[in-house]
């Protein structure tokens, strides 16, 4: 095991002509009135903006560049960088660079306010900071509250007065690595958590947990330099870019797609000859549901090289799986388990050969461990419900500068306790629900992941989930928050017809028909949920038809 950056090094030596990385901006092709399948038939493409690459020589040379730039501005060891840009080409080769100055990347949401960016700042102890256009009005709106980012770089055209131009700078920076010596049980960087439950927190991850990640994911799916990977998750969170690793560590390239349109996610797999993708719930969904309606002919795509699809990041509906492999019965398939603490998925995983298991997590991942446990964390008797924990090379070093938030998921032998309920049968991992979603009615213990699978199923249903609501007689009953697909239409007792499958104390008692609101990371955003229905009456927020 090495760290990363040696890998890059390693892959630079070895391949320094081929392409590493590709960027592709769909909206460069719509905002010209132009479809990707016109723009595949131009030879000399008139859309530059639209595709761009580099080759693992350029990536190498970039990474180095911007290290040496900030060691020019005394940026030591263990200083932060904080990243805040949108998936570009860019972007790995200032996360490498961060590392190879040893000092932290801070990677930022894209989605977060301008408080919630300053919040992560000055958690973060971050003294500097790389941002995009996208960007520029947050962070002036902060700019004078955060004293600590002394080094504000802007990656973009017409560089605000409160930053200095990060093209015009460090591309004058040496090209030669730096003499900076990194250990694997240096720290590497602070991701944050995706801050579903409040306020996000800030995770310590060790180049020993990034290494790990790079060769668990190439045991785990056999990447080759041959297989190239299809990226469409933010760089930002540890899940997409943790998977490209195993792409990475064995030399084949990444294509970053900016978009989550169907037509543009089987084009980039058709005209990229992507072998590998993984996917979102909903984003796997909508790809089939496009399928469906006409909307998307697989015909016009060339997809025979595809041979993984793998998907994580939130429950994963057996039904949705079972649909898939009917439509593309030669993909393998990988469920994913993890958390940012545990430096993203893997920790568990179904494993290609076991598709016959769909609805399990699955196993222990490459070099790890799990266990079930109780309220006092003793091991749980066989078959029953507990909460996972897991210990293996990926678990965070902690949360930064919150000793009570580590010692409250994090014991003395390693063991990360993940607030996620679970059941082993036959030996593989089944996922309950989240251990602060689970809903208590009449004593009666209810986990909403259960009757959302089962809802999913509905052919009506394009989403759902399923919250507890306060009851003064019950303590909690089960509502369920109803996303229908467009052109179909459900009303509130097709949702009661459909669930008298159901034993009757796990029915939903209310019916909400309403978009059900998703995180970047596809998780869905229950407190907000909450927040919502808890503490409103529900007879306005009813319809009686949802079409």
């Amino acid at each position: 095991m090495k760290p990363i950056t040696e890998i890059l090094e390693q892959n630079a030596s070895q391949w320094p002509n081929d392409v590493a990385l590709v960027e592709i901006n769909p909206q460069e092709l719509e905002a010209r009135h132009t479809t990707w399948k016109e723009y595949a038939l131009i030879e000399s493409s008139p859309v530059e903006a639209f595709r761009s690459e580099m080759t693992w020589a350029e990536f190498d040379e970039k990474a180095n560049r911007f290290a040496n730039f900030l060691l020019t501005r005394h940026v030591k060891r263990g200083d932060k960088v904080a990243i805040l840009l949108m998936n570009c080409l860019e972007w790995l080769p200032i996360y490498f660079g961060v590392l190879r100055a040893g000092a932290m990347a801070v990677p930022l949401n894209y989605r977060y306010t301008a408080e919630e960016i300053r919040y992560c700042l000055d958690l973060s102890d971050a003294s500097a900071l790389v941002f995009g256009p996208e960007f520029t009005g947050r962070v002036e709106d902060i700019a004078d509250r955060i004293p600590k980012v002394s080094l504000r770089l802007y990656a973009g055209e017409d560089c605000p007065s409160f930053a200095e131009s990060y093209n015009a700078l460090v591309s004058y920076c040496s090209a030669r690595r730096p003499s900076i010596e990194l250990a694997l049980d240096d720290d590497a960087a602070i991701y944050f958590s995706s801050g579903t439950t409040g306020f996000p927190k800030a995770i310590i991850l060790t180049h020993r947990c990034l290494a790990q990640s790079a060769e668990m994911e190439q045991k785990h799916h056999g990447q080759t330099r041959d297989d190239v990977f299809l990226c469409i998750p933010p760089l930002y969170h540890t899940g997409a870019k943790m998977h490209w690793f195993g792409s990475f560590i064995a030399g084949g390239r990444a294509v970053l797609l900016r978009g989550v349109k169907p037509e543009w996610i089987l084009s980039a797999v058709s005209q990229e000859r992507c072998t590998i993708v993984w996917l979102l719930v909903p984003w796997a969904q909508d790809i089939l549901d496009a399928i469906d309606s006409g909307a998307v002919r697989l015909d016009d795509y060339r997809l025979s090289q595809w041979r993984l699809m793998h998907i994580g990041a939130q429950p994963v509906p057996p039904a949705l799986i079972q649909r898939w492999l009917k439509v593309f019965p030669r993909h393998d398939y990988d469920t994913n388990y993890g958390l940012s603490e545990s430096t993203g998925p893997g920790c568990v995983h179904l494993g290609v050969g076991n598709v016959d298991r769909v609805g399990a997590i699955g196993i222990p991942g490459y070099r790890w461990e799990t266990k079930i446990v109780d309220g006092s964390r003793a091991p749980v008797a066989a078959g029953e419900v507990g909460e996972l924990a897991v210990r293996g090379p990926g678990v965070m070093r902690g949360y930064y500068k919150d000793e009570a938030a580590t010692a409250a998921v994090l014991d003395a032998d390693g063991w990360l306790y993940t607030g996620d309920m679970a059941v082993v049968r036959d030996g593989f991992i089944y996922l309950v629900d989240r251990k602060k979603d689970v809903i208590i009615t009449g004593g009666e213990n209810l986990y909403p992941v259960q009757i959302e699978d089962f809802l999913r199923a509905h052919p009506a249903i394009k989403d759902v989930a399923v919250i507890g609501l306060p009851d003064p007689r019950l303590g909690e009953i089960a509502a369920a928050i109803v996303e229908v697909k467009p052109g179909a239409a459900l009303d509130e007792a097709g949702v009661e017809d459909f669930c008298k499958a159901l034993p009757r104390y796990k029915r939903p008692r209310k019916v909400i028909f309403a978009p059900v609101p998703r995180n970047p990371t596809g998780k869905i955003e229950k407190p907000k949920l909450r927040k919502i229905y808890c503490g409103e009456s529900l007879v306005a927020q009813q319809v009686g038809i949802a079409r």
